[in-house]
């Protein structure tokens, strides 16, 4: 199939989006690429079509797992067979992953910056017969980016292994500094760069200092037609104001990484569909899901760079339609965003006391524990070594950044099942063990595939195929596990911790004060950005914005806030200067409309005749028998 049969029969669409074709050729002749891309501009097809297209696996590298399980669901209700490596996967879910994408035809293997940095994924990487290395949010490898991760830095290492097969980096989000850097860091070949304006003429920003956020969001629910999504800081807070919204008879709905999967399912087909009309959301809603009729994009906190402001709004209007962007702010959230910015760099001594207390917590002796991974209990963890969880949770980012541990953010992890002896072994346990019988049975006839690779199962449904109890059903599979018959991973929504080196002394603890200080001087930089942006009512929103990512070409939106606010303004002189000029001509003759309007030929007529309606409104003037007469 061409490239164009491949989007129409998978994607449903004809045409491409503005430099999609160019940059999926630029793949398919073996080029190096580096795609900026806005948000919506569609950067997974750029990948996606060449790779099916060629013979061979992609490689997906990307920082979030949420986004990973959308795009490999996505696939697989196309028909296209892909999988996903995540950092929350144990080292035996790992490995057979990897077997199966050796031996099967998976066109996509998603996987997790951390993961590249393990010793198996080496070890398995020369079998993979690879046709493109994807490297999604690629501004994730620069330290000059806002959202830095050091494990990107190790996908160089599958160039080494793999010199031969083209590299294409995405991102919707870099500075000129960024964009230099991910070309150096990921070690590009001659790389061919495209790139389109961030300018997005549809999206209209208006930004407002506000005590009454809630009444003002409500107005504007009422005023904009469509769809919508209000981002908050936290996971409390999306439902307050899907209740407040919905007591207000607003459709709304909230959403956050930690919900289990089938309730995130449902509440996003709820949207999709319309059944919703406004998702009430931390930054993990909207990552890879396709709405592109959204109508409105909310903020009721401030981010802490405009990166991430700018990539969140840009989720509404992706089909071309105009579109709303509203960011709702007050003193207290400046003032909160320059405390969360001291509290993010905890002191060198802290961050060595959370290292040893994590360490300590679960027993990882000096030189053990690299390839760990770990359910992160921070309450559990504070109450014990008692210190504060703000301190425990920057300081986890900070040895993150320095390549100690590698940090999930919590999400709803399912259920999953393996079997891990083979059919005869299984046969001989059942029976030997006649009461287990019926149980396995109802797991082998419920989840297919149980003896090749891990299944997400359903503890519910298990229990209602035996007519048991879902406490029985959860203790049998813990002791079925414990009997190594069965590896369960039962299902959570903590956050995760690897541990990406062995542990070492505290005393031997590696924290670069030069780059501790580049860092804290680098996020100064971001949140005085944001602050700027929001209070400068004197530049253009979209001038001030394209500025930030170094585009010098453009003119004022004329739609903004502050751009509408100058019209108003102009308006007014206009009016002065035009209400002057007429009370003039009034005091030595009566005119009608059309003899004004010829003798005022300097303004557009529209401006006259509203300068009159408002006079006569005033009553400074009067119309007899057509001849408008001066009241002076």
């Amino acid at each position: 199939m061409s490239i164009y049969e491949i989007l129409k029969t998978y994607w449903g669409h004809t045409t491409f989006r503005p430099l999609q074709e160019d940059i999926i050729q630029s793949v398919l002749k073996g080029n190096d690429t580096l795609a900026l891309l806005p948000t919506g501009g569609g950067k997974s097809i750029c990948y996606q079509v060449p790779a099916m297209d060629m013979e061979g696996l992609c490689i997906v590298v990307s920082p979030l797992i949420s986004l990973m399980q959308d795009q490999v669901e996505q696939l697989q209700k196309k028909g296209i067979k892909a999988v996903a490596i995540t950092s929350a996967m144990n080292f035996r879910e790992v490995d057979i992953t990897f077997t199966n994408a050796i031996h099967h035809s998976y066109k996509f293997l998603y996987i997790s910056p951390e993961r590249i940095q393990t010793q198996l994924f080496l070890r398995k990487l020369p079998a993979l017969k690879i046709n493109l290395i994807a490297v999604d949010e690629a501004h994730c490898i620069s330290q000059w980016g806002y959202d830095f991760r050091p494990a990107y830095l190790s996908i160089k290492k599958i160039r080494e292994l793999k010199p031969e097969v083209p590299m294409l980096a995405l991102t919707a989000t870099a500075t000129q500094k960024t964009a230099d850097d991910i070309c150096n860091q990921l070690e590009l070949k001659n790389p061919v760069i495209f790139k389109t304006s961030f300018a997005r003429k549809n999206l209209h920003y208006y930004i407002k200092k506000d005590e009454n956020k809630l009444q003002t969001l409500l107005d504007f629910c009422n005023k904009t037609k469509g769809t919508g999504i209000v981002f908050v800081r936290n996971r409390r807070k999306t439902k307050e104001i899907s209740d407040f919204l919905n007591a207000n008879t607003i459709k709304s709905d909230f959403y956050h990484g930690g919900l289990e999967l089938p309730e995130r399912i449902k509440k996003q087909s709820d949207w999709i569909n319309n059944r919703k009309r406004v998702m009430v959301s931390t930054n993990a809603f909207g990552m890879g899901i396709d709405k592109p009729d959204v109508r409105f994009v909310a903020h009721l906190d401030l981010p802490d760079s405009l990166e991430a402001w700018f990539q969140e709004a840009g989720r509404g209007g992706r089909d071309g339609n105009v579109a709303y962007e509203l960011t709702l702010y007050h003193q207290s959230d400046i003032l909160y965003l320059r405390e969360q910015l001291e509290q993010s760099f905890p002191s060198i001594e802290q961050i060595k006391q959370t290292y040893t207390a994590i360490c300590n917590y679960y027993q990882i002796a000096v030189g053990a524990g690299e390839g760990l991974s770990v359910l992160f209990n921070l309450d559990e963890i504070s109450a014990k070594y008692k210190i504060i969880p703000l301190i425990i949770y920057n300081a986890v980012r900070f040895l993150e950044k320095e390549n100690y541990l590698s940090y999930t953010d919590a999400f709803y992890q399912p259920a999953k099942l393996h079997m891990t002896i083979g059919k005869e072994e299984l046969y001989n346990f059942q029976v030997q063990n006649p009461s287990l019988d019926a149980f396995i049975k109802a797991l082998l006839r419920n989840y297919a595939g149980l003896f090749e690779e891990y299944k997400v199962i359903n503890e519910f449904k298990i229990a209602q195929a035996i007519k048991a109890d879902i406490t029985y059903v959860k203790k049998t599979l813990e002791n079925l596990h414990k009997l190594e018959i069965i590896d369960y991973i039962p299902q959570t929504g903590l956050p995760k911790l690897i541990f990406t080196q062995v542990r070492v002394d505290a005393t031997f603890l590696s924290i670069s004060k030069e780059n501790y200080t580049k860092l804290k001087k680098k996020a100064e930089e971001r949140i005085k950005a944001v602050i700027d942006f929001v209070s400068d009512t004197s530049i253009c929103r979209s001038r001030k914005i394209l500025q930030y990512f170094n585009e010098t070409s453009f003119e004022d939106c004329g739609t903004c806030d502050v751009c509408l606010n100058k019209n108003k303004q102009n308006k007014s002189g206009i009016f002065t200067q035009i209400k002057e000029q007429l009370l003039n001509l009034l005091e030595h003759k009566n005119y009608d409309l059309n003899e004004l309007v010829s003798l005022l030929y300097r303004y557009a007529k529209e401006d006259v005749v509203d300068c009159i309606n408002k006079l006569t409104d005033d009553k400074e003037i009067s119309i007899n028998q057509n001849k408008i007469v001066s009241k002076r």
